[in-house]
């Protein structure tokens, strides 16, 4: 019924949404969001928006050994003002199957064999003890045969394309810091604009219209795209849990002259991490992720293009993590589909490493 109502309203407001006033209200909701860190003082407000230093420092002496962390979801904690991070990744997808019109974890054999390397560095910088300002670059490498023959062991022509990947700009604000004594996990919003740069620079998509699932939402290739999500983590030594649910809205596209209107997309990451060694930053993580095409988008306007009725990803990922030097954090993992809808089964191997910047020389974890 809520839908419904949404739709209705949406449709009062007239059917062509004008990427003007998106735009307007993407400006306006990054305003707020910086307006509440440093134009509002937190005493003028009723309701404390950021958590007091005796809580920050109070967290930051509880147990939470230097290591890379989850593969599949940022940081929930944020830098310290001024440190900054340096985080190289490369994903890839390995796909030779796919699932049906409904959610199983039964496979057939695809008419499409496809195989992805997607590079990935994102930067991190604390603006302030509440507030991190990060940057995503990506790469994109794939191959694919779509020949009936390659599944008759006959081989095949091969398609392939290669060049700049999509560029995230995000934001993160922490409103609560956990209580090392308490229940109290860290939450923080999480506001991301994807820029279709593999668009502009030409790149091909590739095939299924997404790069490898990875640390960040995965959006549509070459699709400008807006996403919010909330994330929350806690630590009880020798674990550390984390999670995060993100909504991503694509701004209408084009194609031939006419407009286009792709499905909206739900990604859900659930990560268990178990510290075995702190000394060494040694330990593994299992990492649950959840990735969910959409029937309708929220602007009111009819999915025209790119799995009109939906598709659901299921995933986990088995990861060791390993500290490498002082300053140098690294992980490794391959994440398995478990289940799937209208999508494709594939396996991803992933690695990670950081690098960790303090401003006093010293590293402090988020």
């Amino acid at each position: 019924m809520a839908r419904h109502s949404f739709v209705f309203q949406a449709q009062l407001r007239g059917k062509t949404f004008a990427r003007s006033r998106i735009i307007g209200r993407v400006a306006c909701l990054l305003w707020i969001t910086l307006g509440l860190e440093v134009s509002v003082p937190a005493k003028a407000l009723a309701f404390d928006w950021v958590p007091t230093d005796q809580e920050i420092q109070k967290y930051r002496q509880s147990w939470n050994p230097l290591s890379n962390g989850p593969i599949f979801i940022s940081g929930v904690d944020v830098h310290p003002q001024g440190q900054f991070t340096v985080h190289p990744f490369i994903f890839s997808q390995i796909s030779e199957k796919q699932f049906g019109n409904d959610l199983t974890t039964n496979s057939t054999p695809s008419p499409v064999h496809s195989y992805q390397i997607a590079p990935v560095v994102t930067m991190a910088y604390g603006l302030t003890n509440h507030l991190e300002l990060n940057v995503g670059l990506s790469g994109s490498f794939w191959w694919a045969n779509s020949s009936a023959q390659f599944n008759q062991g006959k081989g095949g022509p091969w398609t392939t394309d290669s060049g700049v990947g999509d560029t995230q700009i995000y934001l993160k604000y922490r409103p609560i810091v956990q209580d090392p004594d308490g229940w109290r996990p860290s939450i923080t919003t999480f506001n991301m604009i994807v820029l279709p740069t593999s668009k502009w620079a030409g790149t091909e998509s590739p095939p299924g219209g997404f790069a490898p699932l990875g640390r960040l939402p995965a959006s549509r290739f070459g699709s400008l795209t807006w996403t919010e999500g909330i994330l929350a983590r806690k630590n009880l030594a020798p674990f550390r849990v984390s999670a995060g649910v993100f909504y991503s809205y694509h701004l209408p596209g084009s194609q031939s002259g006419e407009p286009t209107y792709p499905s909206d997309i739900i990604n859900t990451r659930l990560i268990i991490e178990h510290i075995l060694d702190e000394k060494r930053g040694f330990g593994y993580n299992l990492e649950l992720v959840g990735f969910h095409g959409l029937t309708w988008r929220a602007d009111g306007h009819q999915v025209t293009t790119g799995g009109k009725n939906g598709f659901n990803t299921l995933g986990v990922q088995p990861t060791l993590q390993y500290r490498l030097g002082d300053h140098w954090v690294g992980a490794a993992g391959v994440l398995f589909t478990v289940a799937g809808q209208n999508t494709q089964e594939a396996i991803f191997p992933n690695f990670s490493i950081y690098y960790y910047w303090g401003k006093n020389g010293t590293v402090i974890m988020r």
